[in-house]
């Protein structure tokens, strides 16, 4: 959420953000492999070598998304709600509110969330403390 106080001392909501970490992919190619020079090869590892500084130097770690903007004295639906997080959502709701915050959805964007797989969530803690007895 980003505040905001204009001139007249007012307070209020800005807009309100999304921040969605990106994923960290491999983009190194291995092509040198196949290279017959050693000119050809000292390029690709060049290459691979100004990648690897790009992702170390300027690393982006969230993707920002406005959500809700406040304009010309009134709020905004600007972007939807990344599935993952209408699913977090939802996790902390029960069923009545379910159901109402899918109606706003629908409404809102048009599709009810996609269930994001169990892969993509976080996995099952582990136990913890003392061995059960069997």
């Amino acid at each position: 959420m980003h505040l905001v106080k204009d001139f007249r001392g007012r307070r209020y909501i800005e807009r309100v953000t999304e921040c969605i970490p990106v994923e960290d992919k491999n983009e190194y190619t291995y092509d040198h492999r196949k290279e017959k020079t050693l000119e050809g090869k000292m390029n690709k590892f060049m290459d691979n070598a100004t990648n690897f500084f790009s992702k170390t130097t300027n690393r982006e770690l969230y993707k920002y998304v406005n959500i809700l903007e406040y304009r010309n004295d009134e709020y905004v639906i600007t972007n939807k709600i990344s599935d993952y997080n209408l699913n977090e959502m939802r996790n902390n709701m029960d069923e009545v509110d379910i159901e109402e915050f899918d109606r706003f959805i629908e409404k809102n964007w048009g599709s009810a969330p996609k269930a994001v797989p169990v892969s993509a969530t976080v996995s099952a803690p582990r136990r913890r403390g003392r061995p059960s007895k069997k």
